[in-house]
């Protein structure tokens, strides 16, 4: 059984940085795409940012680029989410999701596999 787990979340000033953490037990696959999406208060999901199994591959949100950047440890089965120069506007419940079947992208079908979220407020 697949379980996905975020961690990291918190309260931080505008222009601070968190680094969001995705731990992944039951791979079912060494071929995977790992992916963050957000969700604000009001908001439907959308997409952050991926990566590819070998993580040559990443991807992001335009709102999100130059400020995150994530990245994976297959060591340790987790993905990271490092977020800089944060905004009121990043505010969000962060979810990690995990997919096995070579799909991933930045819609939510590509994804299989979810977390219960982590939450990140940023104050102005």
């Amino acid at each position: 059984q697949v379980h996905v787990v975020e961690s990291g979340g918190g309260l931080v000033q505008a222009g601070g940085s968190l680094r969001l953490s995705c731990a992944v037990s039951g791979r079912t696959s060494s071929r995977y795409v790992m992916g963050w999406f957000r969700q604000a208060p009001g908001k439907e999901r959308e997409f952050v940012a991926a990566l590819n199994w070998n993580g040559v591959i990443t991807y992001y949100a335009d709102s999100v680029k130059g400020r995150f950047t994530i990245s994976g440890d297959n060591a340790k089965n987790t993905v990271y989410l490092q977020m800089n120069s944060l905004k009121p506007e990043d505010t969000a419940v962060y979810y990690c999701a995990a997919d096995f079947g070579g799909l991933g992208g930045v819609t939510e079908r590509g994804y299989d596999y979810w977390g219960q979220g982590t939450q990140v407020t940023v104050s102005c």
